[in-house]
């Protein structure tokens, strides 16, 4: 009986134009499934950029090999016994970028929420893996480039514009226009009256050059624009259609500074 996971391995110049040249990435399998973890195999030795730095079936053998290598990417199951994959990666202070590989739909949120860089729902095509492992390609090549100096304004500069690039094109984006700025690790997105701009770079570079006294950090995620906000509720600030959440040990400057200065 042929196996929902016995696909033919597809001859690997089929998919050349779709492969992207980037440094060697090691790459670690978790899957307490022994055919699902061989075809991740398979497909893995097809993508000359992957060194493979082990296939594991226990989530604990994984963790080991994650303390002692420097993983760069993790393929990874959700429901394995003693650990599921979504708490493996929790646990990592400093995760490796991750595709997640199930045979589960419903827990697609929970694995966005951990920043995966793609969800495979079992059974995939190669088609599908290749996808997958060029966008976190493209990531790895960025993070070790480093973060290019995208933001180029700065308070000292007397402009009242960012100019970022997104996607390759060089953009000003005006203060004024600037409802919040969310933090999504190595990128950041800009959200604005007309329209939203995902950049990469890190929170710490916006607040440095965004205007002190019209931006304010309230939650280790968001910046926002003071005078855009419209109202607070609990701790989660009301900032037209959005609600931005405020850590609780700043509930109480926000609330002075956005409802109750004389600025």
């Amino acid at each position: 009986m042929k196996s929902a996971y016995s696909y033919p391995l597809p001859p690997l110049e089929q998919y050349r134009e779709h492969l992207t040249h980037t440094p060697l990435m090691k790459v670690l399998a978790v899957d307490d499934e022994y055919l699902a973890l061989k075809l991740l195999e398979e497909f893995i030795a097809q993508v000359p950029e992957l060194q493979p730095a082990g296939f594991v079936k226990s989530p604990m053998e994984a963790l080991e090999i994650l303390q002692e290598q420097n993983i760069d990417l993790l393929f990874l199951d959700i429901q394995m016994p003693t650990l599921s994959g979504n708490n493996l990666l929790k646990s990592l202070p400093h995760p490796p970028l991750t595709i997640f590989t199930t045979a589960y739909a419903n827990y697609a949120a929970e694995a966005f929420d951990l920043d995966a860089v793609d969800y495979l729902l079992k059974p995939f095509s190669f088609e599908r893996f290749l996808k997958a492992v060029n966008k976190a390609k493209e990531m790895h090549r960025r993070r070790q480039q480093g973060p290019p100096p995208v933001l180029l304004a700065n308070k000292s500069s007397g402009k009242d514009f960012l100019a970022v690039k997104v996607d390759g094109t060089l953009k000003k984006i005006y203060f004024k226009d600037i409802l919040f700025v969310e933090g999504l690790k190595e990128y950041v997105r800009i959200h604005c009256d007309h329209g939203r701009y995902v950049v990469l770079n890190r929170m710490k570079s916006l607040v440095e050059v965004l205007p002190s006294n019209s931006f304010m950090r309230v939650h280790k995620s968001y910046i926002i624009a003071c005078d855009r906000v419209r109202g607070i509720d609990g701790n989660m600030l009301e900032i037209g259609e959005h609600r931005i959440p405020v850590s609780r040990g700043k509930r109480e400057e926000v609330v002075k500074r956005i409802f109750y200065s004389k600025e």
